[in-house]
């Protein structure tokens, strides 16, 4: 009988870890150390850190993706531009404060972590965002 409930009691936890294992994203995202996010990154809020720290971990995804809040404006050639101005040649980041206080950066950066975790390309995440954020977009005055 103990060893019944015992197989039972294992049965249980590893179904139970399977469907908690399912349930959770797919793909781990990397991320910069919070400890080398400046001040002013810490003190906001969680998913502009988030945001922050994945841009500037991932500058080979965050270049290839536009951003539709109008910074291209400011120089903005990917969304990797406004969290990071500038990486020296030692690797130290000079961090943008565009990113602050845009949400539309925040939220394309959000979108593209999320499509990564679910298994979807740099590819895939960066044409989401066009066909997103891009009917956004007004037409240049000529």
């Amino acid at each position: 009988m103990a060893k019944r409930r015992f197989l039972f009691l294992v049965l249980t936890i590893s179904l139970i870890a399977a469907s908690v294992s399912a349930c959770s994203s797919g793909a781990h995202l990397t991320m910069m150390s919070a400890d080398e996010m400046p001040p002013d990154v810490l003190a906001s809020s969680m998913n502009v850190q988030t945001a922050y720290r994945f841009a500037a971990a991932n500058p080979d995804v965050m270049k290839q993706i536009f951003c539709y809040c109008g910074c291209d404006s400011l120089g903005h050639t990917s969304n990797y531009d406004c969290y990071v101005s500038n990486v020296s040649e030692d690797g130290n980041i000079t961090f943008e404060q565009h990113g602050l206080n845009c949400s539309t950066c925040i939220d394309i950066t959000q979108d593209v972590m999320r499509m990564l975790r679910d298994g979807k390309s740099t590819a895939e995440a960066s044409a989401y965002v066009d066909a997103t954020y891009g009917k956004y977009i007004l037409p240049q005055a000529q």
